[in-house]
């Protein structure tokens, strides 16, 4: 048995630190005498017949479709045709014409109007085409992108952060009559958006704004349809107006922040408007058909009413008003309105990884290589070391799609809310705005999660297939490329892995602060996990199984429960430890405690995705719960969770051992479960991919028909 670490450690992002106050757990569960009591580690469950079952991928599919199973096969009806596919190797401009072209196609399925309300056009069912939109990233995932520019970035700009005034152009918009770009990012500024440098200075003489870069650290940049097709720009500029601007460099700190406006880039004939300047990225590391470009304005002049004024106006005489009065908190208000953008990516990501993953190990159960009986050679899948590389990560796969439902059904649910008055964006209540904070931060977690598994587990795929992965034609390295960019743009990972921690530290305060005395004088004893839970309620079913676990040491490593719990001590002791490691901060310097904060971002980000895990396998253990006991497809299913866990708590084995939560026994029986886990699911392989359900015009590649591959 191959019990090293390297053998079957998933790339796991964030490595927990280790720091003053990390020991939370030291001693609570302390491994006793061998000679008192053994240590229990369980039998684990029954290995799976050899024989799979081609049923359970439909009863698998199930689970995985979640509540938008209608609008997914309809999809998939669809995008079952060669066209969606990834052209390979056009020319850049036709290329760019390809993309545009499939977009037409996916307008004339009414799919985009679900991003929008029935009052401007839409349908209002936003959940519905998010996931449809999910489902466009197992296809091409450039497609994907420029989608998402036009109808959830540029077209989200416009409904959620105009008025009235603006909603005649979101029939333009989702009719593709009006071609536009999210001008946000900076050469300067990508990340930091409250110091944008761009202005937006208002001109009472003549009812106009002016919009302009002022260096070429304030050039608008990677702008998804600048290059080629844009028509107009949601540009983001520091705002202006006579009696904000103290000083000729238009300084930040005297505007009213950050707000957007709308601004003609071109013609009809296609031509730079006066003052625009317009660049080409030309090609990028992926992404062909994205004509991504560059924008710099030189006193462009636009109307007063090209102001997107739902948090903020300007009237005639130069007035400024907003219904928040506070500019840091009108400023995250606008930004996260816009969360669709960066959902649809984290959804794009795990499509586009899931086509991997149904590649990858189609040709492993097809593929023959190397000797075993006598005068036969052995498929891929039957050597461990391939289970190993492979099985671990299509569990973690089957987790994010989970908690991808979760968090679209979210979305959907408070965009409801919004439409229908309950939910007032601009001035909601205290429950309401946290209800948002913690929305944004899954939204972050689900992102940076699925972004990151995409990179590590494409890649995986890719050295999988050997020389024909890296058959550009066999689309791996297609997705690899075009998937690249996602751990950054709708915003850097580890940025947004540092936002999910900080949010953890926000629930936590909240939660002491509610407390009573006798309260507070129990936190000493009491769970982090309780005081979160206080704000994130899991679900009954989990709660429930993690009630049941009394005795650690006598637990079975294969319950559900106990994985729970293991999880959270994790999740909680990290984040206690830099609660106490931040404590003092407030009572600082301004310089010192920026300097505190800076030198725990480590253990910030440990947090964060110490937490990303945690939500991942509560999302399996949920699903788990609903089906039936001894159906085949819960036999199934119960050991994707386990194999997740136990993978998941392998890659941090060592954290487990210096908080003395498991000890050297339990982390060897854990690595030999996994060995025996994938050795049960390997000849599942084949039912574990399909109920992806993926249309098999787009993973059919040549490959899979090879000389040496087993037909199917």
């Amino acid at each position: 048995m191959d019990t090293t670490d390297d053998a079957i450690r998933p790339s796991t992002p964030g490595d927990d630190v280790a720091v003053n106050g990390t020991d939370e757990n030291k001693g609570k569960d302390k491994p006793k005498d061998k000679k008192d009591k053994p240590d229990t580690v369980g039998k684990g469950p029954a290995k799976l017949p050899v024989t799979a079952d081609p049923a359970v991928a439909k009863e698998l599919q199930k689970i995985l479709d979640g509540s938008y199973a209608e609008e997914r096969e309809r999809v998939r009806a669809m995008l079952d045709d060669e066209f969606f596919r990834p052209q390979i190797g056009l020319p850049l401009d036709e290329a760019r014409d390809s993309i545009l072209a499939r977009l037409e196609r996916l307008r004339d399925t009414g799919m985009p109007k679900g991003v929008f309300s029935k009052a401007h056009g839409g349908t209002g069912e936003l959940g519905a085409a998010l996931t449809g939109m999910e489902l466009v990233g197992h296809a091409d995932l450039g497609m994907m992108v420029k989608s998402g520019v036009q109808w959830g970035l540029f077209g989200g700009a416009v409904e959620a952060l105009g008025s009235e005034r603006h909603m005649h152009l979101v029939p333009r918009i989702i009719d593709l009559d009006l071609l536009g770009c999210f001008a946000m990012t900076e050469r300067g500024h990508g990340s930091d958006v409250q110091n944008l440098e761009t202005t937006a200075t208002y001109d009472a003489e003549t009812d106009e704004f002016v919009v302009h870069s002022p260096g070429l650290s304030a050039e608008k940049t990677y702008i998804g349809n600048a290059a080629r097709h844009g028509r107009m720009a949601a540009v983001f500029a520091q705002l202006h107006t006579p009696g904000s601007a103290t000083d000729a460099n238009h300084d930040p700190a005297e505007s009213h922040g950050v707000h957007c406006i709308l601004v003609p880039i071109r013609d009809e004939d296609g031509n730079p408007m006066p003052g625009v300047t317009i660049g080409d990225h030309g090609y990028k590391g992926g992404l062909p058909g994205v004509d991504n470009g560059t924008l710099m304005f030189d006193n462009v002049r636009v109307p007063r009413e090209h102001l997107l004024n739902r948090f903020g106006d300007v009237d005639e005489r130069g007035n400024y008003s907003s219904p928040i009065e506070s500019r840091n908190r009108r400023f995250f208000t606008m930004l996260g309105t816009l969360i669709r953008g960066r959902v649809s990516v984290g959804a794009a990501a795990g499509a586009a990884t899931r086509s991997s993953l149904t590649i990858a190990l189609r040709y492993a159960t097809r593929r023959r290589q190397f000797e075993g009986v006598p005068g036969q050679e052995k498929r891929l899948i039957e050597h461990r070391s391939h289970r190993l590389r492979l099985l671990p990560r299509l569990a973690r796969s089957y987790a994010l799609a989970l908690l991808q439902n979760q968090i679209i059904e979210r979305l959907d649910a408070q965009e409801k809310l919004i439409a229908a008055g309950e939910w007032d964006v601009a001035e909601p209540s205290d429950e309401q705005q946290w209800k948002q904070r913690e929305t944004e931060s899954r939204a972050a977690a689900v992102k940076a999660a699925a972004t990151r598994h995409a990179t590590d587990t494409i890649q995986e795929c890719r050295e999988a297939c050997g020389g024909a992965g890296y058959m550009a034609e066999n689309l791996l390295t297609v997705f690899k490329d075009d998937s690249d960019v996602f751990t950054t743009f709708e915003g850097d990972n580890t940025v947004l892995i540092q936002m999910v921690g900080k949010e953890l530290i926000t629930a936590y305060a909240r939660g002491l602060s509610d407390l009573d005395p006798m309260g507070m004088l129990r936190f000493g004893v009491e769970n982090v996990g309780d005081i979160l839970r206080r704000r994130t309620p899991i679900a009954r079913s989990v709660q429930s199984l993690m009630d049941r676990v009394t005795d650690r040491e006598e637990t079975d490593i294969f319950d559900a429960g106990y994985q729970v719990k293991l999880f959270e001590d994790r999740e909680s002791s990290l984040l206690k430890s830099l609660a106490r490691r931040l404590s003092g901060a407030k009572k600082m310097e301004a310089e010192d405690a920026v300097e505190a904060v800076d030198a725990a971002q480590d253990h910030l980000i440990a947090c964060g995705w110490a937490r990303v895990d945690s939500m991942l396998l509560e999302a399996l253990v949920e699903a788990e719960a609903s089906l039936d006991d001894g159906s085949p497809v819960k036999d199934v299913f119960e050991q994707i969770r386990t194999l997740f866990a136990l993978s998941t708590i392998n890659a941090h084995s060592g954290w487990y051992q210096e908080q003395n939560v498991l000890n050297g026994q339990r982390t060897k029986a854990v690595r030999a479960a996994i060995n025996d886990l994938v050795d049960s699911l390997g000849p599942w392989a084949d039912v574990l991919v399909d109920a992806f359900a993926i249309p098999d015009a787009l993973v059919a590649v040549p490959m899979l028909d090879d000389a040496g591959v087993d037909p199917r």
